[in-house]
């Protein structure tokens, strides 16, 4: 039986998540603590942080903003140049680009920013899907090493040593810029909160023909380029409080569009419009830990008081975990096309990733499917 958070709607198969002897996670109880925090001294760090690196000659750019051309990265590229900074905007190019997403990207650009995108090899990046998805259940793998190496690499390329992430990571309360020892960020900061899932990129050397110099854009820079720059990264929400609906807000009224109903798997449409391939990102954590997208988003909500925790049910019931036959209107089969993968191997292979534990099987324990190949869960509350 799954347990879930008395507060919020998460299920204790969350990787990290814990639960304590009142039943309450620690995500719910992580932002409780945010009413503690004085944001003002925050902002302050913020400032002081940002004046260190700026450049004040002119002769480089004061930062780096990773981005994808969603909400939050349009949010974060408003705040640095409301803040007079001079930012390069880097762009690691998803697998499968929504026309949303290039929409998205362009509207960045119009903010007034420099800006360059890499685009790994695309036959490479299908192998490395296919990879990803066979062997740790997770289409996304490269792209979000991808996301992690890229603007790194951009960093120690163009000598600009301040990378300004997002959302707080999980455990890297303000980012290396905010110690005061050493704030270099390195190959174990990326192996811990890079999402590799147990397989290093080396590891993918002869695996479908894939060689070592396909791997460029996913391989982390040497710790030695890394401390000649003096690399270092914080996360935004650290000193400014983070929340993915005021973040839609600002972004919205800065040129950022979002989709024209409710996202597939999801409960809102403002968030993951860039890939058609997330779909099956979300719907393999479904089947391994027995949540999804919908369920994420109703928790966040549920915390900031937006929805009681009946009503996140309620949602969690009706749009999570649905099997992806399309995302962001185009079709499962076409999304899978490029891996030279069909439907009826993807079907074999979410079986073989999904945890038997927690969903509905017959008598002769097979896993029961409706007719649109959708699972259930052997339940959906404490009850």
């Amino acid at each position: 039986m799954l347990t879930y958070c008395k507060k919020c709607v998460m299920p204790d198969t969350k990787p990290d998540l814990i639960l304590d002897e009142e039943g309450v996670c620690n995500a719910c109880r992580s932002y409780e603590n945010r009413k503690q925090v004085d944001w003002d001294v925050r902002y302050n760090e913020l400032l002081s942080i940002l004046d260190k690196y700026r450049n004040n000659n002119g002769s480089n750019w004061d930062c780096i903003v990773p981005v994808s051309g969603g909400k939050d990265s349009t949010y974060q590229v408003v705040r640095m140049l409301q803040l007079g900074l001079n930012p390069l905007c880097v762009t690691a190019t998803t697998c499968d680009l929504s026309p949303l997403g290039r929409s998205n990207i362009e509207a960045i650009k119009k903010l007034g920013v420099d800006y360059i995108e890499v685009s790994p090899n695309p036959l490479v990046r299908a192998k490395l899907n296919r990879v990803g998805l066979t062997q740790v259940g997770d289409i996304s793998w490269p792209e979000h090493v991808g996301i992690f190496t890229i603007p790194v690499r951009a960093a120690v390329q163009f000598n600009v040593p301040l990378i300004v992430w997002g959302e707080n990571s999980q455990n890297e309360y303000g980012g290396p810029a905010a110690a005061a020892g050493n704030n270099v960020l390195n190959r174990r900061w990326l192996e811990e909160f890079g999402g590799l899932l147990g397989m290093r990129v080396t590891d993918l050397i002869g695996m479908e023909g894939i060689e070592a110099k396909h791997l460029i854009n996913y391989t982390y820079p040497s710790d030695d380029e890394l401390s000649r720059v003096g690399v270092t990264g914080l996360f935004l929400g650290h000193y400014i409080p983070w929340d993915g609906l005021s973040n839609t807000l600002i972004a919205q009224a800065n040129g950022f569009k979002t989709y024209d109903k409710v996202v597939e798997g999801s409960m809102v449409s403002y968030e993951n419009l860039d890939n058609h391939q997330t779909g099956i990102h979300d719907y393999f954590k479904f089947l391994k830990f027995g949540f999804g997208r919908a369920t994420d988003l109703a928790c966040l909500h549920i915390r900031r008081g937006r929805l009681t925790r009946q009503d996140g049910l309620e949602i969690v019931k009706k749009h999570d975990g649905k099997f992806p036959w399309e995302y962001l209107g185009k079709s499962l089969e076409d999304i899978l096309r490029p891996m030279d993968m069909t439907v009826d191997e993807f079907i074999r292979i979410c079986d073989k990733f999904t945890n038997k534990k927690i969903f509905k099987r017959d008598a002769s324990k097979a896993l029961i499917k409706d007719s649109q190949g959708n699972l259930c869960k052997i339940n959906y509350d404490n009850v």
